[in-house]
Formats: C-alpha cells, structure tokens, sequence
C-alpha cells in the first residue's frame, strides 16, 4: 500500500470517473459527476475498439493534472487502463494515486468473452500500491475469476451490482479519503446508506 506521508493533509481529492462504455444520463458516474465538484469523468474514447496506450495515456494525463490527491473509480473494462497504468508508470509513494474503486472489472480469465480485452494483452496481476476495492457480483459465473484477481492487486472483494445513484459506492468511496481526514459531503440520495453502514460497523 502507498504511504500518505508526502500527500496534504486535509485535502478534498480528485475523485477521477473512468468508464470502458459511454456513459448514459442516467449512469451512476453521471450522477456522481452531477452532484459532486470533486469529481470528474475521464473519456477514454474508442470504445469499441480501445487502444491499449491511448487508454494509459489519457488516464496518465488526467492523474498528473490534478493538483491534489487522487482516487480512480473504474467501470468495466476501464480497469484495465488502470492496471497497465500502475504497471507503465511505477506508481509508489510519490503518486497522487491514493485509492481506487474498481467496478465490475471484465473477467480476464475468459479473454474471448470480450472481444476488447485483446488489444490489452495478459492483464497486469502485481498487487496494486494503494487502497483498492474491487466491486462485483460475486455469485455469478464469474466469481472465481473475481476473487483471484482481487487477490493478485491486493484489493478488497466486494459483492454488490451497482444500481441507480450507488449510494453504497459512496460509501466505499468514503472510507479511500478518509485516510486523509476528509469527509466527503453526504448526497442526500446516499444519506441512508452512510448511516446504516455507520450503525453497523458501531458494533
């Protein structure tokens, strides 16, 4: 895990929304992007047929631009240029990469289930060096897959399927800035779930 010791105290990060498909109106990353001034949408383009290094590149660029820390949320097969980003560029302590939250990740064990994850070639599997969670639907098909790459970056398995505003993603989103004694503003269609999650880890 990267250490937080030459990063600002206090700081609100820079909450990147890296999707693998373009985004709808009504997609839990537009939502996020709406409400939250500290969040911003990164659009790798080419979805269809996604380059390997314009992906990195543009998510390497989006990363050094931002003058404060960082967390990355990934969707699909964004993941990917999240990986090969930690693997190009050596991101250790120095990084303003502080966490990640990476939802449904593509299964990497099944490449030719996805005609995109060619272009990516073996999929990166050294432990990521930050906070990370991955989010999937761990009672599918996939679940071994899930779970041992999980295990390979060193991020923390989650079941759950994104749905309308995530109000749970918040949540998880939440406990990656909290390291830096910052607290997020609470939307108020995530309000209920922060509470709950609140009573229950009181125990």
């Amino acid at each position: 895990m990267a250490t937080l010791r030459n990063l600002p105290e206090r700081e609100t990060p820079l909450i990147l929304l890296v999707p693998g498909t373009p985004l709808t109106p009504k997609h839990w990353m537009s939502r996020w992007a709406q409400w939250s001034e500290h969040c911003r949408v990164v659009e790798l383009g080419l979805w269809d047929e996604p380059h390997r290094n314009t992906w990195v590149n543009k998510l390497n660029l989006a990363i050094r631009r931002a003058d404060r820390p960082v967390v990355i949320v990934t969707d699909d097969i964004a993941a990917l240029a999240l990986a090969w980003w930690v693997e190009f560029e050596v991101a250790g302590a120095e990084s303003p990469v502080i966490g990640a939250l990476i939802v449904d990740a593509p299964n990497v064990d099944l490449p030719g289930a996805d005609p995109r994850l060619a272009a990516f070639g073996a999929c990166p599997r050294q432990p990521l060096p930050f906070t990370s969670f991955l989010v999937a639907d761990l009672d599918g098909s996939a679940q071994r897959s899930m779970l041992r790459l999980a295990n390979d970056w060193g991020a923390c398995p989650i079941a759950d399927e994104p749905r309308g505003d995530w109000g749970e993603g918040w949540v998880l989103l939440q406990s990656i800035v909290g390291a830096l004694g910052v607290e997020l503003a609470e939307p108020h269609w995530a309000s209920g779930t922060v509470r709950e999650e609140r009573r229950r880890t009181a125990f």
